[in-house]
């Protein structure tokens, strides 16, 4: 029979049957999930002991390894009790790493700890896992590190740890949110069209915004300092948690230039969200004044250095061009008017004032 399905009801002549060997349990039941510890970290911290598999060295190379729970390479691991590994001496003069892993063998049909001994060098490396389906599968619990000349060793968690499944909602995602559990993905799918849809992530920092999907979100940027040209134009959106990119093209209609109100010396835009002013930020730009009765105040092309100043929440950031009246001066100054006719393009990437 060139089709073959499982588990079924029964055995039939469409090639379903209701017995599956191991190597067809495991083909099928990997695709489930990755390997993994079964253990959600929900928690904000957690102690040194409260976590399973937690381990402790006794007897200088005997690591005891606590009860917990596991999936890997498609079966499911109980461990009811403490267990004890060894690790062998290194009398060598290198060190050595080790590895300290949940196999499943296929050979003996079932899961136990094993360890993996390294080959010492001056700089170490763990054994290579072995993921073979039908053979043997290794899922890491700790990386031993055997110094040299017999020396004490240590230990190291490298156990993956499962995390909760990511929810979806049609609006509200952050209100939902507050139910779940910590570490977990929450995706608005915006189904009311109110606004855009976004995935989330609830942790130890609350929750916030990792990348909004779909199309990029619009606002409309404002200058400060000076009066507004008739085109505004932003789009923004996170990129990763805490970090906006956005891009805005401001263009002036008006045959007069624009001057900075009062005793300003520059002016500045808008952002579509707060940056933080922890160090200052800075982005590039790009300011036209090439239109037919353009300003006769400023070069047709400009270089446009963009900076959020430093301390606290910033909304703005201010505009600097190169120093036009002395060739040999390539330091910045303030712009004091936006050019007849002119257009502005600022565009970056910045972190946000969320935290």
């Amino acid at each position: 029979m060139a089709e073959l399905s499982y588990p079924f009801n029964a055995d039939n002549a469409n090639g379903g049957s209701q017995i599956v060997s191991q190597a067809q349990w495991q083909s099928m039941a990997r695709m489930w999930g990755g390997d993994r510890v079964d253990f959600q970290l929900t928690a904000t911290s957690y102690g040194n002991t409260s976590l399973p598999f937690n381990s402790s060295i006794v007897n200088g190379r005997t690591v005891q390894i606590s009860p917990g729970k596991a999936w890997v390479g498609g079966f499911y691991y109980t461990l009811t009790s403490t267990h004890s590994v060894t690790i062998s001496n290194n009398a060598t003069t290198k060190p050595r790493k080790d590895l300290i892993v949940l196999q499943a063998d296929m050979s003996k049909s079932a899961v136990n700890i094993a360890v993996l001994t390294g080959t010492p060098a001056a700089t170490p490396v763990p054994p290579a896992l072995r993921r073979q389906v039908g053979g043997i599968w290794e899922m890491p619990l700790y990386e031993v590190d055997a110094a040299a000349n017999n020396a004490a060793i240590t230990v190291s968690n490298r156990m993956p740890f499962d995390m909760p499944e990511r929810v979806a909602y049609p609006w509200n995602a952050g209100l939902g949110a507050a139910l779940m559990p910590r570490g977990t993905f929450v995706y608005d799918m915006d189904n009311n069209g109110g606004d855009t849809q976004t995935e989330s992530f609830s942790g130890r920092d609350g929750l916030v915004v990792t990348r909004h999907l779909g199309k990029s979100r619009t606002y409309t940027p404002s200058l400060v300092n000076i009066g507004n040209p008739a085109t505004r134009i932003g789009r923004w959106r996170y990129i990763a948690p805490n970090m906006v990119w956005f891009s805005v093209h401001i263009a002036s209609t008006s045959t007069a230039d624009l001057k900075v109100t009062g005793t300003n010396w520059t002016y500045g835009v808008t952002l579509p969200v707060p940056a933080n002013g922890s160090t200052g930020q800075v982005f590039q730009g790009h300011l036209a004044n090439n239109a037919v009765g353009a300003s006769p105040n400023l070069p047709n092309f400009m270089d446009i250095t963009a900076k959020v100043n430093r301390g606290g929440s910033q909304s703005t950031m201010w505009l600097y061009y190169p120093n036009r009246h002395y060739a040999d001066n390539e330091g910045l100054d303030g712009i004091a008017l936006f050019p007849r006719k002119g257009s502005l393009t600022i565009s970056g990437v910045y972190e946000s004032n969320l935290f």
